[in-house]
């Protein structure tokens, strides 16, 4: 099983990096992980709706080339079903079991996704009913991958 994760920008604050390198690191046993940074494009000063849209449209563009063929795609979206730590494990062996390679993990940027990677979406996840920043959000979606890879083994997560 290949983990991707798919976001616009990179993380810069040194304690953000220092915890994604963490569990990439934790997770080495049981899965790969690529981080595919697209870019994260500037937000205008006094942005209209169309400006905004723009923003959204040329990041998802971004988003959608990073995509790799055949995997499963879950976008990290407010307005989507929320999971707790052993469905989401048991959503990831269910789609080992069905025979999936590859499962990409999409964050959207400052402003979200365009409503084009949304429609490519398998599934549509909420992390939270709060609003985290989007480099905040790739250590709590690592944190969560790494304990369901712990539930799915059996294994007990605090060591």
């Amino acid at each position: 099983m290949e983990i991707n994760i798919i976001c616009p920008g990179k993380a810069k604050e040194d304690y953000l990096q220092i915890g994604i390198n963490e569990f990439i690191k934790r997770l080495q046993p049981y899965t790969g992980v690529n981080i595919r940074e697209v870019a994260d494009e500037k937000i205008p000063a006094n942005p209209s709706e169309a400006d905004l849209e723009r923003v959204k449209d040329k990041e998802g563009k971004g988003i959608i080339t990073a995509l790799a063929d055949k995997t499963y795609i879950i976008v990290l979206d407010v307005k989507g079903k929320p999971m707790t730590s052993p469905g989401l494990a048991k959503s990831i062996q269910n789609l080992q079991l069905n025979g999936r390679s590859s499962i990409s993990f999409v964050i959207g940027g400052a402003l979200g996704l365009s409503k084009h990677v949304l429609k490519k979406a398998d599934y549509r996840l909420s992390l939270s009913h709060m609003t985290f920043t989007h480099q905040m959000v790739r250590l709590i979606l690592l944190e969560q991958v790494y304990r369901a890879f712990k539930i799915i083994r059996g294994e007990p997560y605090h060591l």
